[in-house]
């Protein structure tokens, strides 16, 4: 579970994430490294530290694809919600015949936070949600 809120008067954001036990932490703007918004009308950020693990544990293979990320959450075409939680959603833009970047975003009380993002040759299967 995460939880993230923007704390009025304050120039942080308080994020609580349960992974392999209860981590709460404060972020500041700068620990921002982008936050777009998607066209379901909410907004997915991902932090600095966070992007790192991205790009050197999970897909080492999306590091310099930030923009990349960006542009296939603020201008996929397609979204999809998973399969097996529907606060979990998959954006594909394709970039070349038969090549997709598939940006994995959750939503949580109305704010998003990116989970991965890979290149993938297929759309997984789950509800089409746009466009419609």
């Amino acid at each position: 579970m995460s939880r993230r809120a923007i704390c009025p008067g304050f120039s942080f954001i308080f994020e609580y994430r349960g992974y392999n036990g209860d981590v709460a932490h404060m972020l500041s703007p700068e620990d921002v490294f982008f936050e777009v918004l998607t066209p379901l009308g909410f907004r997915v950020r991902v932090t600095r530290g966070y992007w790192e693990v991205i790009i050197s544990i999970k897909h080492p293979v999306m590091a310099g694809h930030e923009q990349d990320v960006k542009e296939t959450l603020e201008n996929p075409n397609e979204i999809r919600l998973s399969k097996n939680d529907s606060t979990v959603h998959l954006f594909y833009r394709q970039k070349e015949l038969g090549r997709w970047v598939c940006a994995v975003a959750k939503r949580l009380d109305g704010e998003g936070f990116l989970i991965t993002a890979y290149p993938t040759d297929a759309i997984k299967e789950g509800v089409r949600i746009w466009p419609k």
